[in-house]
């Protein structure tokens, strides 16, 4: 059995032996219903935040089914099973919605009223769990929110997203562990900040007297290929581009050595060029703003993803 519990590790009261000390794991599965009645029932949580989901844009596009039933289906079964244990008095729920609802963005910069156009089947499934919640809250008084977070990372961002993928082979090219790496669409332009300020966000939305929506966001915006150039510069390398659309690369100015392709593969079918998030409501109404900014983001990850790969070539 391979347990997928390794970014919460840390959490255990005895991490070696997964010993649980305030952290209490239960299995589950947001395709099974009866498991999550067993487990709202067996807790009797004050607070859930529903951030299960299959979140991989790309993946959701050959994954399109799964994505639809964990993600939509899933909250809906979830918000179904606080009402089967009589619970929709006594909860507060927060959903995880995201910026993919703007998708082909209507309006610059996008906040709560603006019009959804999400571009991809992950987009989609958000958007029929993000009008579920609206439903509960309004037809049962649940107080149920959706936090409409914009791109957040950290050092335990999976592997497969463009941002980590950007720090672990930095880092591994830092140590002489990697010569190149393959990515998709340089150009596509999103607004990134650092998952600790969003979760504080999520937790200052369950805190008020009334449920509402939230956007969460920095306000700037920051393209792929500026991730790259940051997280070069960050371990001494500048990275000069070269040729145009596939055939682009990155190679270091310093040594003449390309660092960065471009593979069509990692293209999405439908593509979210530009995702820019005003915040503003959350500003004035949980006087939430983020502190984490770009560049020590950056930082942050590839710093880690050095100790990382230094401590464990194979990581």
């Amino acid at each position: 059995v391979s347990f997928n519990t390794g970014r919460i590790e840390h959490l255990y009261k005895n991490p070696q032996a997964h010993i649980e000390g305030n952290m209490k794991l239960h299995y589950g599965d947001l395709t099974d219903s009866t498991c999550l009645v067993k487990i709202i029932n067996e807790v009797k949580p004050s607070e859930i935040y529903n951030l299960g989901a299959q979140s991989h844009v790309k993946i959701s596009f050959d994954l399109a089914e799964y994505t639809a039933d964990v993600d939509g289906v899933g909250t809906l079964r979830l918000l179904d099973a606080i009402k089967t244990c009589g619970l929709i008095n006594s909860v507060k729920f927060y959903q995880a919605s995201t910026s993919e609802l703007f998708g082909k963005v209507q309006e610059i910069p996008q906040k709560e009223t603006t019009p959804f156009y999400p571009r991809s089947p992950y987009g989609a499934a958000k958007l029929y769990a993000y009008w579920i919640v609206v439903n509960f809250r309004e037809a049962y008084n649940l107080f149920a929110v959706n936090g409409i977070l914009f791109n957040h990372e950290s050092p335990r961002r999976g592997a497969n997203f463009v941002t980590r993928k950007i720090s672990r082979s930095v880092a591994k090219i830092h140590l002489g562990q990697l010569d190149c790496f393959s990515l998709g669409n340089l150009d596509a332009k999103r607004d990134w900040g650092h998952a600790r300020d969003y979760v504080e966000a999520m937790w200052l939305m369950l805190q008020t007297d009334e449920p509402e929506d939230f956007v969460i966001a920095t306000g700037e915006v920051h393209s792929v290929r500026e991730f790259v150039e940051k997280s070069f510069k960050h371990i001494g390398k500048t990275i000069v581009w070269e040729g145009k659309n596939e055939n682009e690369v990155g190679r270091c100015k310093e040594t003449g050595k390309i660092h960065v392709t471009v593979n069509h593969k990692y293209y999405r079918p439908t593509e979210v060029d530009f995702l820019q998030g005003d915040s503003t409501k959350a500003r004035q109404k949980l006087n939430w703003k983020p502190r984490v900014t770009f560049d020590e983001l950056v930082r942050e990850m590839v710093d880690a993803d050095v100790e990382l790969m230094r401590n464990n070539p194979n990581a």
